[in-house]
């Protein structure tokens, strides 16, 4: 279940990729909104970011990969 920050942020991120991709359409002088670029840059948003790698414990490590 989402809490009422998680949409906050979710909303967050979809109003400033929607109006990033307004923005690039009005500065290329399209005549017309371009919805699929739009749903393009509203999905691409959404996409969660890659996981950080936890790297190697200190107890993990040894003379041949401590580097």
């Amino acid at each position: 279940m989402e809490t009422a920050s998680t949409i906050s942020t979710r909303r967050a991120v979809i109003a400033a990729a929607i109006t990033a991709e307004l923005q690039r359409q009005a500065e290329s002088s399209a005549l017309r909104i371009d919805i699929e670029a739009l749903a393009n840059a509203v999905d691409l948003a959404l996409v969660p970011g890659a996981p950080f790698a936890e790297g190697r414990k200190p107890e993990q490590l040894n003379a041949t990969n401590d580097d």
